[in-house]
């Protein structure tokens, strides 16, 4: 890119140096050759002047004035042979074709030559004849002619320095925003395409640095999918192993009834899968709405097993003012997994959960009968590192809450002791 810069620019320089120079060199050589021949046409004139009066009066001349080096003067007879002066012994034409004081120019190979008459009443009585060599025109000539070529190529010169400043300065940061481009694409995300101070390079590299934020959120999310897709699969995939091995356990039941009941697990799955999909890629699960009290019966028939394995209770409490109102119904669904699966996990004794008004929202509590939780400990901090299940509570809470908070609510520890959890989702009343 800077040698095609560099390139251009230099060949626009030269072409308008030569469009421009050739009819200004041609001009210059016209004017220096009018200018020797208007130089010729005085000096033959005062000639004339100096030696007319004499020539009236039937005398010759004692001897013509002096001229500059290079320059010659002479004097010529009515019949056309040299009287006084350096010159040819006789002139090139003949006297006749003079008309009254008009100046003659002879074109010679070697001189420029300026012939004027001296007449009296119409009667040519001499010739003044003024020479000068046509080298020394063109030596005039070629000297500008060379001051024009050592003057252009000074503006070539100035052009390509010019140019190559001005290619390094395009070519320098768009070089910077290829090897950015080169470290995004090898999966850096960390690039910050410098600012170059040129508005549309930098529009590019603003663009780049917020494709870049961009790519790497999304992987985060990505990368994040995998954990909260293990947590949130746990719980349905070990109960659809329990309802697996019951059917296994009892050859003689009716299989249908089992089969029934692991197709819907598997849906139940599938939905999970899809929220957390939509939660990796920043956009809000839609799954449509749902009577509360629907929801909270599917999550009873779903956890009554697994919690009644460790000889656990699961008590609900729907409040009638609560029954019919809608809510998100993935949202629920994927928090209170997550509050249910960490009251199995970590807590004690029976688990109840409540569904109470709280006036735009609906507000469900999830408690258990378990020591609780630390007054310093921060249960919705995600684990980075594997520790003992007594250690926190892994990534399960901060997901709860993150999903609360894109769909609008909030998720918060009520009372630590007994632990006591309070999800409130923004509802629709019928």
């Amino acid at each position: 890119m800077r040698r095609r810069i560099v390139a251009v620019s230099v060949l626009a320089a030269v072409l308008a140096i030569v469009l421009f120079g050739t009819p200004l060199a041609v001009g210059v050589a016209r004017y220096y050759l009018d200018d020797e021949r208007a130089e010729l046409e005085r000096l033959a004139d005062s000639v004339a002047l100096t030696v007319s009066a004499t020539l009236i009066r039937g005398e010759v001349p004692a001897g013509l004035p002096a001229t500059e080096e290079g320059t010659s003067v002479a004097l010529y007879r009515s019949d056309g042979t040299r009287e006084l002066g350096s010159g040819p012994a006789e002139l090139e034409d003949s006297v006749a074709r003079f008309t009254a004081d008009t100046p003659v120019s002879v074109a010679t190979s070697s001189e420029l030559v300026l012939e004027v008459a001296i007449s009296d009443r119409s009667r040519v009585l001499g010739v003044v004849r003024a020479a000068t060599p046509r080298a020394e025109v063109w030596q005039r000539t070629v000297l500008t002619w060379m001051g024009m070529v050592v003057l252009g190529a000074l503006a070539i010169a100035a052009t390509w320095s010019i140019a190559r400043r001005q290619a390094r300065r395009l070519a320098e940061p768009l070089e910077q925003l290829s090897a950015a481009a080169h470290r995004l694409g090898g999966g850096d995300f960390t690039v910050h395409a410098a600012r170059s101070g040129i508005a549309e390079i930098d529009s590019v590299g603003s663009s780049l640095d917020t494709t870049a934020n961009r790519l790497s959120d999304l992987l985060a999310r990505e990368r994040a999918f995998s954990a909260d897709a293990s947590h949130q699969l746990r719980t349905p995939l070990a109960g659809l192993r329990l309802q697996l091995e019951s059917a296994l356990d009892t050859p003689d039941a009716d299989l249908r009834e089992s089969i029934t009941a692991g197709l819907a697990t598997t849906d139940r799955l599938e939905r999970t899968i899809d929220d957390l999909l939509a939660l990796a890629r920043d956009s809000r699960p839609d799954g449509g709405a749902a009577a509360v009290s629907a929801l909270v019966a599917e999550l009873e028939q779903d956890w009554h097993g697994l919690l009644a394995e460790q000889g656990r209770p699961l008590r609900v409490d729907v409040r009638p003012e609560v029954a019919g109102c809608t809510v998100t119904a993935p949202v629920l669904r994927q928090i209170m997994t997550v509050l249910l699966d960490n009251a199995l996990r970590h807590g004690r004794g029976a688990v109840t959960i409540s569904v109470r008004d709280a006036g735009a929202a609906v507000a469900v509590d999830v408690s258990d009968e378990g020591a609780g939780i630390e007054a310093d400990a921060d249960p919705f901090r995600p684990r980075t590192v594997p520790a003992p299940a007594t250690a926190g509570h892994g990534i399960g809470l901060a997901l709860a809450r993150r999903l609360a908070e894109g769909a609008g609510g909030r998720l918060r520890l009520a009372e630590p002791v007994p632990p006591t959890f309070t999800l409130l989702l923004p509802t629709r009343r019928p």
